[in-house]
């Protein structure tokens, strides 16, 4: 029992190194020349995002994409994979986490959200961005990012890839209670009080996130989208073909053309 104690005793101490495990920026590409920088305050800290504007001008405010990366991930990989939403006129702003990248902090479920609900409030204070059509994007770690929106801001629709119902799910793995998780990022519980639009994308290979963590939150929802994708957890592409349909079949793309 003494050993078992210690044990669990260790994983508690070490298991935020285990779930924010950030990569180092050395070697990852440069920021593109159209991506603008943008500097977002939380308690203690500043955390970076990078904005994407539409490629071609918008008549009126556009509709925005704020995308959350995997727990092993850095915005400098991400902004090339958004040039299809940025053609069909969404704005996108890659959100990174605290103690990531150049940002400062440390990361934890309190900071990411934190960083989460300051990158909604300044894109919906932006002139040129429609506050009423603002989507979250979340991939793995992601997903439990912009699940914190639910009930908090009035976000127009949700994308989970790859995401999980609660790192407490996880414990298991490694022999542990899940009292013991800090950060348990508790998306199927949020999912269950959204009534808003939701597509879930899981990778049937997936043995990382297996696959029937989506199926859990798409059936939490009750009306939720859910694709089942060949592929597993780092490699699939994004699924921009069904997003496309997913934003269509909302009307969430032209919202904010139509009020303006």
């Amino acid at each position: 029992m003494l050993g078992l104690f210690g044990y669990w005793a260790l994983l508690f101490s070490v298991q935020r190194r285990i779930l924010f495990p950030a990569p180092s920026v050395a070697g990852a590409p440069p920021r593109p020349s159209d991506a603008r920088q943008i500097w977002l305050s939380i308690p203690g800290a500043r955390v970076e995002a990078w904005y994407l504007a539409p490629f071609e001008p918008s008549q009126g405010r556009a509709p925005l994409l704020i995308f959350a990366h995997g727990n092993g991930e850095l915005i400098d990989y991400w902004p090339t994979e958004f040039d299809e939403p940025r053609g069909w006129g969404m704005a996108v702003l890659l959100l990174e986490y605290p103690g990531y990248g150049r940002s400062g902090g440390a990361p934890s479920e309190e900071s990411v959200v934190a960083a989460t609900f300051a990158a909604f409030d300044w894109a919906a204070a932006q002139p040129d961005i429609d506050p009423a059509s603002i989507v979250g994007y979340g991939r793995s770690l992601g997903g439990g990012a912009v699940a914190a929106l639910i009930g908090e801001r009035a976000v127009a629709g949700l994308i989970l890839a790859a995401t999980f119902t609660s790192v407490r799910a996880f414990a298991s793995r490694f022999a542990a209670p899940g009292l013991l998780v800090r950060d348990p990022f508790d998306v199927l519980e949020r999912v269950r009080r959204y009534r808003g639009p939701l597509l879930v994308l899981h990778g049937k290979h997936d043995t990382v996130i297996p696959q029937a963590h989506g199926r859990a939150l798409a059936e939490a929802h009750g009306e939720a989208e859910f694709h089942s994708l060949p592929c597993g957890h780092n490699d699939c592409p994004p699924s921009w073909g069904l997003v496309k349909r997913f934003l269509d079949r909302h009307d969430l793309l032209d919202k904010a053309r139509k009020r303006d």
